[in-house]
C-alpha cells in the first residue's frame, strides 16, 4: 500500500465512468459488498476493492483495462459469480468487471451445428434456445440453471453429460479475446476442424481470466437423440459397490451418457431440502443416464447392478419421473449449503477410473479420522469426485482439521495418478498447489505465458497459478 498516494478512489471512478460510457459503474458500500464474493466459494472478507463496472460491449473493457493500467489496478473478470475457489471474487483495491449483461445469443444455426453467444449467457438459456431447433448444448454442471457460458469457458466446466459430450473446452470452437493491452485476438471459428498456427483458443479455456477477457463464444451444438432417454437410480450398501458398479458399466459395452454418485451425507442433505427419502434406501446413490438404449442395453445395466447389489432400482422414460431424478443431482448444491450457520469448502479431485473407489473409500477414512464433516458427490463415469467439507462459521478462519482432510485428499488424489482439479479450475484456493502437481518446468512457462499476454499481472492475479 502507497504511503504517499498519487490519486484517490475518486479519480478511479472518474475515469471508468469516462472510458467505459455504457458501463454500470457502482463504488458505494452496499453494492461492493453484494458482489465482493462468489455464491459457493469461501466468504472472504476483502478489506476493499474501487468498484464493480458492468460492462455492455467490447469498448468498455477496453477502457476499464486502460484504466487499470494506468492505475497498477487489478481486474478480476465476473460474470453469474458462482465459481467455488474464489476465482472471480474481488481483489483488494481492485475492479470487478462484470459481463453478466453481455448475455445476447448472437446466433445458433442447426446446419452448421454451432451457436455464436456472448459471456453472459446462462448455460440453460442457450440449451433451451438450441432445444427449440432440434439442438441442444453439450456441457451440463450441476450449475447450469445460473452459471454462464463465460465462466464455463474460463473454469473449463465438466457436468454431468461429462461422458457423452466432454467438457467445456470440447465444445468450444471459437473465442473473442480482449488483451490485457487491449487488443483484440479473434481466435478459432465456426468449423469443426483447424489445424492452421497455434492452438490459442484452448489456451484461453480454464484460464480463469488470467490472460484475457473473453467476449464471444462459439460452441459446438448437437442434435436432440431421437429416441427417449431413460434415467435411473439405484441405492447400495456402500460406495464400494457402487463403485464397482460403474467401472463395470463402462468397460461393459455400454455407453451411458450420466453416471453420478452421491453419499449418506448428501442423500439427507436433498431429503431435507426436497422432502424426499433417499437415505432410507441405502448409504449411496447412482443416477443414470442411457440416450441410445434398447432391451439388452437395459437388461446388461440391470444385471450388473444387481451383482452389486443395488435396491430400489428404478428406470423411467416419462418425463416427470425423469426430472424429478435428475433433480435430485443439480439440487445436491442447494441442499448441501442449505446451513447458513456452516462455512462450506467444495473440492474436485479427479483420478484414473480405476483409482475411483480408492479415492472414495479415502475421503471416508479421512472423515472419520479428522472427526470432518464430509459430503460427497461426484460424476463417478469419469472418475471426478466433489467432496464439500464444512464447520461453523462461528470458527475463526479455516480449522486445522478441515485444513488438514482437504490437504490429505489432495495429496492421495496426486498419490493414485490424479488431479486436485477436474473441472472447477483453481482460483485462489488451489494456486499454491500448481507446482506440487504439475513439477518445475511447466510451472515457470506458465508464468512465462502469463507473463507475455499480461506483463503486468493486473488480470486476475494470484489465481490459476500463484
Amino acid at each position: 500500500m502507497a504511503i504517499f498516494k498519487a490519486f484517490k478512489d475518486s479519480d478511479i471512478i472518474n475515469a471508468l465512468e469516462e472510458r467505459a460510457p455504457h458501463a454500470d459503474v457502482a463504488s458505494d458500500s452496499k453494492t461492493l459488498d453484494q458482489y465482493q464474493n462468489d455464491s459457493y466459494g469461501l466468504q472472504i472478507d476483502h478489506d476493499h476493492f474501487v468498484a464493480i463496472v458492468k460492462v455492455s460491449d467490447v469498448k468498455d473493457i477496453q477502457g476499464v483495462l486502460s484504466v487499470a493500467r494506468q492505475y497498477h489496478l487489478p481486474v478480476v473478470p465476473q460474470t453469474a459469480a458462482t465459481s467455488v475457489v474464489s476465482g472471480s471474487d474481488a481483489i483488494n483495491h481492485g475492479i470487478l468487471l462484470s459481463t453478466a449483461k453481455m448475455n445476447q445469443i448472437l446466433e445458433i444455426n442447426p446446419s452448421d451445428q454451432v451457436a455464436v453467444v456472448q459471456p453472459g449467457v446462462i448455460n440453460k438459456h442457450l440449451n433451451d434456445e438450441a432445444n427449440k431447433v432440434g439442438m441442444l448444448y453439450g456441457p451440463d454442471p450441476a450449475s447450469r440453471p445460473m452459471s454462464s457460458i463465460g465462466g464455463n469457458v474460463n473454469t473449463n466446466a465438466g457436468g454431468m453429460s461429462n461422458l457423452k459430450y466432454g467438457s467445456t473446452k470440447d465444445s468450444v470452437l471459437g473465442l473473442q479475446v480482449v488483451l490485457a493491452d487491449g487488443r483484440i485476438l479473434n481466435l478459432g471459428g465456426k468449423t469443426y476442424k483447424q489445424a492452421f498456427g497455434y492452438d490459442l483458443t484452448h489456451l484461453f479455456v480454464g484460464s480463469e481470466g488470467t490472460l484475457g477477457i473473453i467476449t464471444k463464444v462459439t460452441v459446438k451444438l448437437f442434435p436432440i437423440p431421437k429416441s427417449d432417454s431413460i434415467l435411473g437410480m439405484a441405492f447400495f450398501n456402500n460406495l464400494n459397490d457402487l463403485s464397482q458398479a460403474v467401472a463395470t458399466i463402462r468397460t461393459s459395452g455400454v455407453s451411458p451418457s450420466m453416471l453420478e454418485a452421491m453419499d449418506h451425507n448428501v442423500m439427507k442433505a436433498i431429503d431435507q431440502k426436497d422432502k424426499t427419502d433417499y437415505a432410507d434406501k441405502g448409504n449411496s446413490m447412482l443416477v443414470f443416464k442411457l440416450d441410445n438404449h434398447d432391451d439388452d442395453t437395459l437388461q446388461t445395466v440391470r444385471q450388473i447392478l444387481r451383482k452389486y447389489h443395488a435396491t430400489d432400482l428404478k428406470v423411467t422414460k416419462d418425463a416427470k419421473e425423469k426430472a424429478t431424478i435428475i433433480k435430485a443431482r443439480q439440487d445436491m448444491l442447494p441442499a448441501v449449503y442449505a446451513d447458513q450457520s456452516k462455512a462450506y469448502v467444495m473440492e474436485d479431485m479427479a483420478v484414473p477410473m480405476s483409482k475411483f473407489a480408492d479415492l472414495m473409500a479415502s475421503i471416508n477414512d479421512i472423515s472419520k479420522k479428522l472427526d470432518v464433516n464430509i459430503y460427497v458427490a461426484g460424476h463417478a463415469g469419469d472418475g471426478n469426485v466433489h467432496p464439500i467439507v464444512n464447520w461453523p462459521k462461528s470458527e475463526k478462519g479455516i480449522p486445522d482439521n478441515v485444513q488438514k482432510a482437504v490437504q490429505m485428499m489432495f495429496r492421495k488424489s496426486l498419490e493414485l495418478g490424479g488431479t486436485i482439479s477436474g473441472e472447477h479450475s483453481v482460483g485462489s484456493l488451489k494456486n499454491q498447489w500448481v507446482n506440487t502437481e504439475l513439477g518445475n518446468n511447466v510451472d515457470y512457462l506458465q508464468q512465462q505465458i502469463k507473463s507475455l499476454l499480461d506483463p503486468m499481472h493486473i488480470l486476475n492475479p494470484k489465481r490459476k497459478i500463484d
